[in-house]
Parts: structure tokens; sequence; C-alpha cells
């Protein structure tokens, strides 16, 4: 008997992870489970190994933060990891001051605005999300690189880098990893 881990990745969009249950809101994306990953009613607390949400989290009120990491905290087993993306607005303001370009920042900061569940509502620095984790239980909250999970191989805004965006397919087409800019990701993984 095998013991396989669950994995979540949530708000999946078009970006779907062999190995995890793809889950989203949005029917027409044709995710694993239709779910509001807000409660996460098809899950159980204690039924998941790892929690990864990509650039979802400033898509939600700051209001309903709390209840929310909770709530993932409730899903994940003792032991179980979270991983989180959202733009790192410290990596973004220092882009700002250096280049004085605003028009590259607007889809990190306010999102896409391409459909109703596009736009930004909050936004972190490393501290600010480290104090969000921990309040909300989580422990040994630490920066992660993209490059050493077990999903590096998507090309995710957890990637993003500005002036350009360098995803991997790109950068195993070029030869090597050619990363250019300045990485605006903030990519945070804790324990619960």
């Amino acid at each position: 008997m095998t013991n396989k881990e669950t994995k979540l990745h949530l708000g999946c969009f078009s970006k779907k992870i062999h190995g995890f249950i793809n889950v989203d809101i949005r029917e027409d994306v044709k995710p694993d489970v239709v779910d509001d990953i807000c409660t996460l009613t098809k899950f159980e607390n204690e039924s998941v190994d790892l929690i990864y949400a990509c650039h979802v989290l400033e898509h939600l009120y700051r209001r309903d933060i709390p209840k929310v990491l909770s709530r993932w905290y409730d899903v994940l087993k003792s032991g179980g990891k979270i991983r989180i993306a959202v733009p790192d607005l410290q990596a973004l303001f220092e882009y700002y001051i250096c280049f004085k370009d605003i028009k590259p920042l607007l889809h990190n900061i306010y999102g896409s605005q391409k459909h109703d569940y596009d736009y930004h509502y909050s936004g972190w620095d490393f501290n600010f999300l480290k104090t969000d984790l921990m309040t909300s239980g989580f422990k040994n909250v630490q920066r992660y690189d993209w490059r050493e999970t077990d999903h590096f191989y998507i090309d995710d805004y957890s990637q993003a880098y500005l002036p350009e965006i360098s995803y991997r397919t790109r950068q195993i087409r070029e030869g090597g990893f050619g990363i250019k800019g300045k990485h605006v990701s903030l990519n945070v993984e804790a324990v619960k």
C-alpha cells in the first residue's frame, strides 16, 4: 500500500499541476474540483498534506484573509505545508523607484481585470505575510525558491520577473535558466 500525499493547487485557472488536485471556483477552466478556495467545502479537516496557492490570495478582500488562512490551516494535516506566492510589494516598489515606470507593475498591483475574479484587494511584503500566517497558527514561515519545488516546471507567477517574466519552458529551449530582471513574486511556505 502506498501512502500517497494529498496536494491541493488552489485557484489553478488553466495551470494544472500533475499529482495535485487542481481547485478553482470557475467551472469554465475545467479544474479537477470546482470549489470556493475560501471555504473548501469539499475537503475535510486534517485531510491535505500540501496547499499551493499561487497569486490567488491577493484577489481576496483584506478582511477575509484571516478566515481563509484559518480554513486552509484546518484542512491541512498536522505537519502539512502551505506554499503561497503573491506579488511582492517590496520588490515592486523597489523596481518602481529604480526605473520610474509604473506600467509593468499595474497588473501585479491591481490584477489584470480580465474577469470578475481578477482584481487585487490585498498586498504583502514578507513580514506582513509572515504575521498573517503566524496569526493563523502556521510556524516555520520562510521564503522558498520556486526552482526547488515539485511544481517548478509550471509556468506560473511564482516565477515572475521584471522587466521580463522568464518562464521555465522558454528557459529550457534557451539551454538554461537565463533569468533576467528582478523577481517580483513573494514565495513563502509554512508548516501547520
